[in-house]
């Protein structure tokens, strides 16, 4: 099957026959050499066509053994997040969200997922596992150093190396298959959407319970923000999980459209943001705080930039939203490019610190990356290109991001002596 697919790639009637002749052989062999065949835009067109039915399934039912792992699996995050209050442990000398919160997050997320696999891979479950292990004891054993910057930045870049594993979990560990990476940034994107609508829905609900307990005054506030609230964040990302697995509908229809909303929005912030800056004289090179805060903006604009480009159609070009893209891509550029000349001056001024060195790290790849986006936006929009070339090259940069997030992980704390 296979073969045939391959064979009459360019024979859409041939292809349409086989698919009638073996429609389940066809789509499992179409998905499995997907990868091989992406650059033809046919395969674009299969591609909606085979998931349509599946993405749109309104009267789906989830499996009764999805719920039942669901709830193992808030429950397991549950009690491990509740640790320090179950065995009165000292928070101030152990910093223990600190170091474990993004590990359980993570943990809840990866049991559920493994635990609805069709089909379980004991060698990645086995690999996840003893990394798992590892991360946590060595995150753990750092020293408590609240004055430490390269331990901070340890816990800092700490959900990040979790979130990597994760998107090899999420992959079955295939580190070839550049669609997959693609998938997993998909996934992420749509996950944030659904939990951010989970987090609103539970903060209403939170308020509206402690005020009616008011009313027959009971104060229940201190209980609830240090068990519900508590067990409920770290259960909120698998519970969003859940409904992306059973219900992908949901994300499929409100991601494009946050997506196309978003773009142009943030492209107008950010050229208002800039002339206000040169009008109020606003200096990145002797402000520390706004350099931080200049920082945080160039990484909230590039989770943008790749979000709105995975979520925008291959079925159809969009051509507002790709020139928009592209003007978007070149003032982050500029931002980026302020940003380094900051960090090198402050570099040359007051020598190298754990936090100048992971800045100018951070922003050096983001700069890489973001030259790539561009020149492939341009070939998108004036070369007639397609908007997947971005998407692969987005996936191909990936490993570079995981590989410094390991070395500020477990190399920074060493290099700089825990200071």
């Amino acid at each position: 099957m296979k073969d045939k697919i391959k064979d009459n790639i360019d024979d859409p009637e041939q292809l349409e026959k086989i698919y009638r002749d073996d429609k389940k052989g066809f789509e499992k062999a179409f998905f499995e050499i997907y990868t091989e065949i992406a650059e033809f835009r046919i395969s674009d067109f299969w591609k909606a066509r085979l998931e349509y039915d599946r993405l749109n399934d309104y009267s789906f039912q989830p499996k009764k053994t999805d719920l039942l792992f669901l709830f193992i699996s808030c429950a397991i995050a549950g009690f491990l997040i509740e640790i320090p209050k179950i065995f009165d442990i000292n928070l101030g000398a152990f910093s223990f969200y600190e170091k474990n919160a993004g590990l359980i997050l993570l943990l809840g997320v990866s049991m559920f997922a493994f635990f609805t696999k069709e089909k379980i891979n004991l060698k990645p479950l086995v690999i996840a596992f003893f990394v798992l292990i590892l991360s946590a004891l060595y995150i753990n054993f750092l020293p408590s150093n609240p004055y430490s910057d390269s331990v901070f930045l340890a816990y800092l870049h700490f959900p990040l190396f979790l979130w990597c594993l994760y998107g090899l979990i999420y992959i079955d560990f295939d580190t070839k298959d550049k669609v997959k990476r693609i998938d997993y940034i998909k996934h992420n994107g749509d996950l944030a959407i659904i939990l951010a609508i989970l987090i609103i829905a539970g903060a209403i609900l939170s308020g509206v319970t402690i005020g009616l307990f008011e009313v027959i005054e009971l104060k229940i506030e201190r209980f609830y923000q240090e068990y519900i609230i508590l067990i409920g964040l770290v259960s909120a990302p698998i519970v969003a999980t859940y409904i992306l697995r059973n219900y992908p509908f949901i994300a499929n229809k409100i991601a494009p459209i946050i997506a196309n909303l978003f773009s142009p929005l943030v492209l107008i912030t950010l050229i208002v943001y800039l002339v206000s800056i040169i009008i109020t004289e606003k200096n990145p090179y002797n402000d520390r705080d706004f350099l931080i805060a200049f920082n945080l903006m160039l990484l909230g604009v590039m989770a943008i930039i790749v979000f709105s480009i995975t979520e925008t159609s291959v079925d159809k070009r969009q051509r507002f939203n790709e020139r928009t893209l592209f003007v978007l891509s070149i003032i982050t550029l500029i931002i980026d490019l302020v940003a380094l000349s900051a960090i090198l001056y402050r570099l040359g001024e007051f020598g190298f610190t754990p936090n100048r060195t992971a800045a100018l790290g951070a922003n050096l790849l983001i700069f890489g990356h973001l030259v790539l986006i561009m020149i492939d936006l341009y070939r998108v929009n004036f070369r007639n290109k397609e908007i997947k070339q971005v998407e692969l090259t987005i996936a191909q940069y990936l490993p570079v991001y995981a590989l410094w997030t390991i070395f500020v992980v477990f190399g920074f704390p060493f290099i700089f002596g825990l200071k």
